[in-house]
């Protein structure tokens, strides 16, 4: 295991640095009377409704892209991307889009959706199909006369595209493999920059988390399982809107709070033992991401120093977002914090990532990758984090709008020593 060096010694700031930008001051950071509990809860959470055209126009994107690429089509085949270009969130469903925008596209689903998908004819032709998907798929290659299509080579494995063509010479249709063309990241090129539609499901949906969490706040005692607590959180999310949480919820007790990833279980939380909980929920496919730190009563020395630190890394990062700004920019601000204090061999994953209808999405705010270009419209995380192995780990994540001049804070959570100290 790495050891803590000798800069340990320097000064841990006592205060959240003050925050200048607009990101940092609406950050939640400052917010809330000392012991308060943050907004009031169950406000109104307001569910934005889609603009007329919406869905056409990224049709419309899409064709432009894959007509770039010389391709008569494009099949869809994440359920996820399904929703994102139509609406439809049933799942278990595939999209044919033609490049020519004289044609219109082609859901292929089954009986189980057959009543839903009648509202969705609007935008595109509807294939119930009686037998498995690829023989249907097949099928519908040969009416249509698809001539190079594009798949998505992030998402279907070769199995599934060997399995295809077998089919498709099945259906006499007139492609093979080299006329099925591997794309990468088309869609999640599209999906980096929200619109406004997407920022408000995204408000809605932190809402929804924040008011579950601010539910179950005052039922945390010392002596139960991390999976009783995730159980009552996901519960109030379920309640509130969310069919279900954004992904597993991460309830993380005592000295598992240094596993980034943790999955909850039987461990039990303890008086003086950090509490980490990472959870979100999902509003209309759209999802959120907050992580809080908390203690059951007084803070030991070590966890209140590291918790200082996360503090402070997280401001000065989230105050430094703008459009223009890199990746690896605004990943670096957060880790040179870290490093600076001794910490830096404990923080070993990347600061953010966008957020929408996957929890990771483009961009990435990580030194892992090529630096790229902040764009107004993305909906990123800001998540620093130390992780002591034995000891415990504290991680402070908000989601951000980035705009042209800064960033604005979409979470209103505070995030100061005295909220995050339970009992």
């Amino acid at each position: 295991m790495p050891t803590a060096s000798k800069s340990h010694t320097k000064r841990i700031p006592r205060k959240p640095a003050k925050s200048g930008a607009k990101s940092g001051a609406k950050s939640g950071v400052k917010s809330g009377a000392k012991g308060s509990r943050g907004p009031a809860r169950d406000s109104a959470i307001v569910v934005p409704e889609a603009k007329p055209g919406m869905y056409a126009d990224r049709l419309a994107k899409l064709r432009e892209i894959a007509s770039g690429k010389e391709l008569s089509h494009m099949l869809i085949t994440d359920p996820r991307d399904v929703g994102y270009l139509t609406g439809f969130l049933g799942g278990d469903s595939y999209l044919l889009v033609p490049t020519d925008a004289g044609a219109r596209p082609i859901i292929i689903s089954d009986f189980r959706y057959q009543e839903e998908l009648v509202h969705f004819e609007a935008i595109a032709r509807i294939v119930i199909r009686r037998t498995t998907m690829l023989p249907c798929v097949a099928e519908t290659f040969a009416s249509e006369s698809v001539l190079r299509c594009g798949v998505q080579g992030d998402h279907m494995t070769i199995g599934e595209r060997d399995a295809l063509v077998e089919q498709l010479q099945k259906a006499g249709a007139s492609v093979g493999v080299a006329e099925l063309v591997a794309t990468r990241g088309l869609l999640l090129k599209m999906r980096a920059v929200k619109n406004e539609y997407e920022v408000g499901l995204i408000r809605a949906a932190v809402m929804i988390q924040q008011q579950a969490l601010l539910a179950i706040l005052p039922t945390i005692k010392a002596g139960e399982t991390e999976l009783a607590i995730a159980a009552r959180l996901e519960s109030q999310m379920k309640v509130r809107g969310s069919v279900e949480p954004a992904f597993v919820s991460i309830v993380a007790a005592r000295a598992s709070s240094s596993l980034p990833h943790y999955r909850p279980g039987s461990v039990k939380t303890g008086n003086g033992q950090p509490l980490l909980v990472d959870w979100g929920a999902m509003c209309e496919g759209y999802r959120s991401d907050m992580t809080r730190t908390f203690s059951l009563g007084k803070w030991s020395p070590k966890m209140r120093e590291i918790y200082q630190v996360v503090l402070e890394a997280h401001i000065l990062s989230a105050d430094a977002l703008k459009a223009g700004r890199t990746t690896a920019e605004i990943d670096k601000i957060a880790r040179d914090c870290i490093t600076k204090f001794g910490y830096g061999d404990f923080f070993g994953h990347g600061l953010g990532h966008g957020i929408g209808i996957n929890i990771h999405e483009e961009p990435r705010l990580t030194q892992q990758v090529a630096p790229s270009p902040l764009e107004a419209g993305n909906v990123l995380t800001i998540e620093p984090g130390i992780y002591l192995p034995g000891v415990g780990g504290v991680r402070l994540e908000n989601d951000y709008l980035v705009t042209e001049r800064g960033a604005e804070c979409l979470c209103t959570l505070p995030m100061h020593l005295d909220w995050a100290t339970l009992g």
